[in-house]
């Protein structure tokens, strides 16, 4: 509750170092606000940062350090004896038996990494008041519970009374540095230029960061299951036998299924949105009336807010069922859950973003094109063809490759459409699964990252990044290249 007044005291404080800085500023130079070096609101500006920001600062390092220290600070005046009887509440008997005695010398330090963490989480819960632990732990709990809202009390205060006494420090100082000589636009520029170079490293530093995390557990991966075997293996089957005798578990780790079935949905679904959203795109910027276009063009664009479990739910529901029942009346083994299902629905999900782009990049053809076919007397369906179209060609073609990574990264309607066998099957009526529901399979849950199961994941991840990387590179260069430049 603190910080939150906190925030909302900053803010307001800022709003007030702007007025008064602004008020300042124009009183030094005896009302004549042209003699300043920069204009008022520059002054406002600075005085509004100097109380607000370095406070906002303060506030993100505190809420990133204190529940550190906190938790350190907790787990160090656990007495063992507490530790001792909430390990036996909780430990396993006989791995409590064997770790009893180091418990009871040691305290927490006696505990692994994993039961430490346990420990917290049972605190955390209890100091919450919840009631997803038994009334035993938290009877052996509540000192530490109690020791721990204490802290993040005290916490709470020294943050509100630090971050305020820092935010009037600072509109004091700033406003008793204007003088009509001062150079607040100067400063002002500079401040922001900081920031937005943090903004873009943090940026930098988090691709960096997705990429590395990447590189390194396909690794791992690759360390345990040949390369050349997860490429063109044929097989994918990635549960890992625990006993010798445990039937069903193969322990296969050929991608070949995942990438076909993702190629296949992919490619059905382009089939679909391209015709259909090139043609809308079409009619919406040439053929539809002013006043269709303002109401037809909302409406398709609603399409690309609908969230992709509604399309999952749409596609299991209506378009497999139909799909289905169409095929058993001509004769055709359709499966419940298929392929051609999946890649129709997720069409539809993508019609709106290429009808969208295209649209954009149709508009973006001079109307002197157009005048000018039109004089040499040209219908306007020629000029569709002969010369909006070949102008507008590197956009539209940029657009479906964005559209097909698009279509390589969804999940959900995969996951209720399509189903999770991996079959290595070029029949759109069959059942396949894709990369990116594999992925969220085999994340799901409590995993241990150290087995070639999870560190699939891994792997298939960076495969589907490489393979989107490249459309989205192809599609840059294609524009970049056939980009036509007019006067």
């Amino acid at each position: 509750m603190q910080t939150w007044v906190l925030i909302v005291a900053l803010l307001i404080l800022g709003l007030a170092g702007y007025y008064l800085g602004r008020s300042r500023a124009v009183a030094s130079a005896d009302g004549r606000a042209a003699s300043l070096h920069s204009v008022p609101s520059y002054y406002g500006m600075y005085v509004a940062i100097w109380a607000a920001v370095p406070g906002l600062i303060l506030v993100l390092v505190w809420l990133s350090i204190a529940p550190i220290v906190r938790d350190n600070m907790v787990l160090s005046a656990i007495p063992p004896e507490t530790v001792t009887a909430w390990a036996q509440e909780m430990l396993p008997a006989d791995l409590f038996a064997a770790e009893a005695e180091a418990i009871a010398a040691s305290g927490t330090d006696g505990l692994t990494g994993p039961q430490v963490e346990l420990l917290m989480v049972n605190i955390v819960n209890v100091a919450a008041g919840s009631s997803f632990v038994s009334p035993t732990v938290a009877g052996i709990l509540v000192g530490p519970a109690e020791h721990m809202n204490s802290l993040g009390e005290l916490s709470s205060w020294g943050l509100l009374v630090i971050g305020l006494g820092l935010a009037c420090a600072g509109l004091y100082t700033a406003r008793r540095r204007l003088a009509p000589h001062f150079r607040a636009r100067n400063r002002v520029e500079s401040i922001i230029n900081v920031f937005l170079i943090i903004c873009s490293t943090i940026a930098i530093l988090t691709t960096l960061g997705i990429v590395l995390s990447l590189l390194f557990e396909s690794a791992r991966f690759f360390g345990i299951v040949p390369i050349w075997e997860f490429l063109f293996g044929t097989q994918w089957s990635p549960q890992i036998a625990i006993r010798a005798d445990q039937v069903g578990s193969s322990g296969a780790f050929g991608a070949i299924p995942l990438f076909v079935g993702t190629l296949l949905i992919a490619a059905i679904a382009m089939l679909v949105a391209v015709p259909v959203g090139l043609m809308s795109a079409i009619y919406l910027s040439d053929y539809a009336p002013p006043r269709v276009r303002a109401s037809v063009k909302p409406v398709l664009e609603i399409l690309a807010g609908i969230p992709t479990v509604v399309y999952g739910f749409f596609a299991i529901l209506t378009v497999a069922p139909f799909i289905r029942d169409l095929g058993a009346a001509v004769g055709l083994n359709v499966s419940a859950n298929s392929a051609l299902a999946a890649g129709v629905v997720m069409g539809i999900m993508i019609v709106p973003f290429i009808s969208s782009l295209s649209d954009d990049v149709i508009n973006a053809v001079p109307q002197s094109l157009r005048d000018g076919s039109a004089a040499l007397g040209a219908t306007k369906s020629e000029t569709i063809r002969q010369v909006i179209l070949p102008a507008a060609l590197p956009g539209i073609v940029g657009a479906c490759l964005l559209a097909v990574s698009r279509a390589i990264g969804e999940t959900m309607i995969v996951v209720m459409a399509a189903g999770l066998a991996a079959n290595l099957t070029v029949n759109p009526f069959a059942a396949v699964t894709t990369v990116t529901v594999q992925i969220a399979t085999l994340l799901v849950g409590d995993q241990e990252f150290d087995s070639a199961k999870t560190l699939s994941a891994f792997a298939l991840g960076l495969m589907l990044f490489v393979v989107t990387l490249c459309l989205n590179v192809i599609a840059l260069r294609v524009v970049k290249k056939y980009r036509e430049k007019y006067d």
